[in-house]
């Protein structure tokens, strides 16, 4: 972590908002929330759906935001945001490695496949003992329980160890993200003193 920067946060989450206001709802109060609990925005540097909403939210509460995008999604993705204070990345692959480096913990937001593929490639990762990062699923609406069943059925049915479920850690609420991220990364920074 840079000198000076508050622990970071990568939040994975749509491009789009969804098909209902809460989504955008509790992505804007997540943002708002990390910022308030000292704790870095770090994104796919967005000004649209899900995305925009937890930058936005960081930035009307005075957060920290590190946004990470790649140079063929700036005129889709950021067409309003400030470049300056982003990284510009040639790559997906390298988009997902600066934010996943800059990160102590990750979220995952309601999403679609950009947003999974970011989510497993975290949790494979944490499988293969690449690192110990906490990550957490906001599952507003119950967003995310289609995505539990069938994890604990990739479980039962073998193909991953029990151990596996014990990798994401899934929130109801904005607030139970920043309750369970301020116990984990007290932890965290405990075991590393």
């Amino acid at each position: 972590m840079a000198e000076g920067c508050a622990p970071g946060v990568c939040v994975y989450c749509g491009s789009r908002a969804g098909d209902d206001p809460a989504f955008v709802a509790e992505a804007r109060q997540l943002g708002r929330e990390l910022a308030r609990a000292g704790l870095r925005v770090v994104y796919g540097a967005g000004d649209i759906g899900m995305m925009g909403a937890v930058a936005d939210g960081a930035k009307e509460a005075g957060g920290q935001r590190l946004g990470v995008i790649t140079q063929h999604l700036i005129g889709r993705e950021a067409r309003n945001r400030d470049l300056n204070g982003c990284i510009v990345t040639e790559t997906m692959h390298e988009r997902k490695k600066v934010m996943f480096m800059n990160a102590d913990a990750v979220v995952a937001l309601p999403g679609g496949p950009g947003t999974l593929d970011e989510l497993f490639e975290v949790l494979t990762w944490r499988q293969l003992g690449l690192h110990d990062k906490p990550v957490l699923l906001l599952n507003t609406l119950g967003y995310w329980d289609p995505l539990i069943a069938l994890i604990d059925s990739i479980i039962t049915r073998g193909f991953a160890d029990r151990s596996f479920a014990g990798f994401l850690t899934v929130c109801q609420s904005p607030d139970a993200v920043i309750a369970e991220l301020r116990a984990r990364l007290s932890r965290r920074n405990n075991s590393t003193q």
